[in-house]
Order: C-alpha cells, then sequence, then structure tokens
C-alpha cells in the first residue's frame, strides 16, 4: 500500500511539478515572454484544443457544402437538379419520338410505300345528314364529320382562297405535262423542263426529308410556315440536307429523271397543308 501511494504521489508531483517557457531574442538574449507550465495543463489544455478542432470540424461538415466532398454525403440540390435533368431527358426522348414517327409517315407517304387515304366529300356530307341533330349536343361523329368537311372546303376553288396571303417562288419554269388530279390520286404537277436545272424553295422552310428512294429518285420535303408543305421528285441531285435551314428562291436541287415512275427530265412538285392536298397552280406560276 505503501508503494501504490508513494507511485500516486510521484505522479502527481510530475504532473504539477513546474516548468518555464521562456521565449528569448537570439541574437541579444532578451527575455520576450515567458509562460509558467506544467504536465497537468499542458495535457488538459491539449486536450480542450483538440475537442474545440473535433468540434468545430463537426459543425462545418454539417452546416456547410463541404460535407458534399465527403463520401456518404449527397447533396439534396445536387438530387432535384438530377431528378429534373432525368424528367428533361424523358420528355426530349418523347419528343424525339414523335417527330421521328412524323417524319417516317411523311417519308412512307412520300415514296410511295403507304398511299394517302381518299376522303369523298359527299359521302361525307350524307353521313353528316343522316345523323340525329341534338340541339345543346354535338355527337362525337359529327364532330368528326364536321371538321372532314371544314378541311375539304378550306381547298374548294369556289370558296374565297385561304392561299391569297401567300406569295410562292415557281420550284421551276415549264410545261406541265401531268396536271393536278384529285380524281386519279395526282396530288402534284409533273413540270417539263431543261435536264439540271436549279430548283428553287417556294418558300422560308426547314428540309425534313431528303434522301433516295427506288421509285422517285432524289426526293426532297420542305416544312414552311402554317403546316404548309412541300415536295419534290425526280431530282437529278440534292444540293440540301436533312435538317438545313432554306430561303423563298434558294437552289434546292437539279431537274433529273431519277427512279422508276419517270420517262423524262421533269420535276414531280406536291403541296400540302396540314395533311390535305393543294393544286400547286392554284398558288403557282410555272409558266
Amino acid at each position: 500500500m505503501e508503494k501504490k501511494e508513494k507511485r500516486v504521489k510521484r505522479i502527481q508531483k510530475k504532473l504539477l511539478h513546474k516548468y518555464r517557457l521562456v521565449i528569448l531574442n537570439e541574437q541579444t538574449f532578451e527575455e520576450r515572454f515567458s509562460f509558467k507550465l506544467n504536465r497537468l495543463n499542458v495535457f488538459v489544455t491539449s486536450i480542450l484544443f483538440a475537442g474545440f478542432l473535433v468540434g468545430t470540424t463537426t459543425l462545418i461538415i454539417a452546416f456547410t457544402p463541404l460535407r458534399e466532398y465527403i463520401p456518404g454525403y449527397s447533396s439534396a440540390t445536387l438530387k432535384r437538379q438530377v431528378a429534373q435533368m432525368v424528367y428533361q431527358t424523358d420528355s426530349l426522348n418523347r419528343v424525339l419520338e414523335i417527330n421521328e414517327q412524323y417524319l417516317n409517315s411523311i417519308k412512307s407517304v412520300f415514296t410511295g410505300e403507304i398511299k394517302a387515304v381518299e376522303f369523298n366529300k359527299d359521302s361525307i356530307l350524307a353521313a353528316a345528314q343522316t345523323d340525329p341533330i341534338v340541339l345543346g349536343k354535338t355527337s362525337k361523329m359529327d364532330s368528326i364529320l364536321r371538321s372532314r368537311v371544314a378541311q375539304e372546303d378550306k381547298y374548294n376553288p369556289l370558296l374565297p382562297s385561304m392561299n391569297a396571303q401567300y406569295s410562292f417562288f415557281a420550284p421551276v419554269k415549264g410545261t406541265i405535262s401531268d396536271p393536278y388530279d384529285s380524281e386519279t390520286k395526282h396530288y402534284a404537277v409533273d413540270i417539263v423542263t431543261e435536264k439540271d436545272a436549279p430548283v428553287k424553295a417556294i418558300a422560308d422552310g426547314t428540309v425534313i426529308f431528303a434522301e433516295w428512294s427506288a421509285l422517285t429518285g432524289n426526293v426532297i420535303i420542305i416544312k414552311h410556315a402554317d403546316n404548309m408543305i412541300s415536295v419534290y421528285k425526280h431530282n437529278a441531285m440534292l444540293t440540301k440536307s436533312q435538317g438545313q435551314l432554306v430561303k423563298a428562291g434558294e437552289v434546292i436541287a437539279t431537274v433529273g429523271s431519277t427512279g422508276e415512275l419517270t420517262t423524262g427530265p421533269h420535276l414531280h412538285f406536291e403541296l400540302w397543308r396540314d395533311g390535305f392536298p393543294i393544286n400547286p397552280t392554284n398558288v403557282i406560276n410555272f409558266d
């Protein structure tokens, strides 16, 4: 027991033994500062300083953006941005799918793979007249019939022309060898002209199709304002590619005789609006 007490007293003596820390001028040995220290004070001060550092570091990590750089922590802002980007990506993918389906449909129609649907206005009107009329309530079938009749009337030459506001360039000048005829489903005019003559865009627009097809050769399709689409077939060469913007009167191709459905150099020209064909001679002078 005495040995144990002596050891405790020796430890206490070591801990409480006072030392002086003196800071001197190296050249003059003049005393600048001095501190009285013991081992216990140094130990306690070190523990407190270490605790202060740990606490300060913890607060900085917990309440500042620095925690994002520590593995295991995630940023709420980054999560929101990622979620927003995923949503935008899905939306853009959906828009791209819809545009691709739209362009593929146009491509199929104008390359001859799918025949255009024929709407008989007289049969539509007859069907509309046989439907019972209920005041204050319009059936779904009646709405569809009215919409189709309205589309037909938009291009009726006996009604005021809706195309009077447009001014189109003639794609080529020449003689019309095969006119527009809706009864035979020839929704175009064939203009005979010199081989390699420049083919011009009828108005400002965007090229949505510019490729080769076996039946109609080099085909270029331009989308204009107000859902207007112009189609140019049997070209010898195309000078524009899909996605390019063109100006009215700008050269987009040269006249040729490419494809199986041709007998000589000419331009097969079509004009569509809202999915319905327009007689090009009603709005363009090819002479």
